[in-house]
């Protein structure tokens, strides 16, 4: 893709995958809510059954975009196989992330056979959404799973937690944010070293606390998706948020995200550029623009 370091292969970290089934799945949360209806309120392009085709089409926005590679998230436990069979499809093309709640009946042996399967690399926890701590021996047993795996990596979402579609479609979101704090993932990084963690969305509002937890643990990676309308909280800019993070991670250990999710809208090229802008007005080297914009994520799934 043409940047404004020259030609870089770009690669996003953050893309979320509203398979047909994840929308199924949704629809059984509310009494009389149907794919029909949300397609409705949504105004979105609703996916194909088939969840390759889905990939196709992801495929052909990213290469209209220039982007290399992306991360695919299952988004609901249970809708791990449209992921699955997405990075089937093309491989080579996605990287397979799929969302887990550690504390589901046989979660650890489950998250084991997953990883062990090949395709689905990534097991990404929402403590937050699914209340619980991350010290809750189930979690601590999961992450013993995922550690066994070969280059285990695991996403972790802290801070606050807001699911547009959730809201249009006015399903409860029982959040607690008691559980979303990173500094929970201290202890398990410095326990579990041979996993790589990611914290997205620069700590999603914990932006001061993710940055001790990064400067403590070197196997904690920060993921830059989505508007991050947390800042607006600290009253901080994207510019200055990337300053500080690059000052403690270093360029090695930020993933360029875009929190992209569903059709028409597609890529959210808007992110892209707005995080360009931001790591321009830094001054940064080619060199560390290539690593934060794809390189690292390669380097850490390869």
């Amino acid at each position: 893709m043409i940047t404004p370091w020259g030609e870089l292969a770009v690669a996003d970290a953050h893309v979320h995958f509203f398979s047909r089934g994840f929308l199924q799945l949704l629809a059984r949360q509310r009494e009389g809510l149907t794919l029909a209806s949300m397609e409705k309120t949504l105004g979105w392009e609703m996916p194909h059954e088939d969840p390759a085709l889905l990939a196709q089409r992801w495929a052909s926005e990213l290469d209209h975009a220039g982007v290399e590679r992306a991360a695919l998230i299952a988004s609901l436990p249970g809708d791990e196989d449209s992921v699955a069979a997405a990075v089937a499809a093309l491989p080579g093309r996605f990287y397979g992330f799929f969302m887990a709640n550690p504390c589901a009946p046989d979660a650890a042996a489950k998250v084991a056979q997953r990883l062990a399967a090949g395709g689905l690399r990534v097991p990404c926890l929402f403590p937050a959404m699914h209340q619980y701590s991350l010290h809750d021996t189930r979690a601590v047993a999961f992450l013993e799973a995922v550690s066994a795996a070969k280059n285990p990596v695991v996403f972790v979402h802290c801070g606050v937690l807001s699911v547009g579609i959730r809201a249009k479609l006015e399903l409860p979101s029982l959040f607690d944010m008691r559980f979303s704090n990173p500094i929970d993932l201290h202890g398990l990084a410095l326990r579990f070293p041979k996993i790589r963690f990611i914290v997205p969305h620069f700590g999603a509002g914990y932006f001061r606390e993710a940055l001790m937890l990064v400067s403590l643990c070197p196997n904690v990676y920060l993921d830059t998706s989505s508007t991050n309308s947390w800042m607006r909280l600290e009253g901080c800019s994207l510019e200055s948020v990337f300053e500080r993070a690059l000052k403690v991670a270093g360029a090695s250990r930020l993933l360029f995200g875009t929190d992209s999710s569903f059709f028409p809208r597609g890529w959210h090229r808007a992110i892209f550029d707005a995080q360009c802008g931001a790591l321009q007005s830094l001054g940064i080297e080619k060199e560390d623009a290539a690593s934060i914009l794809g390189g690292n994520l390669k380097r850490l799934l390869s």
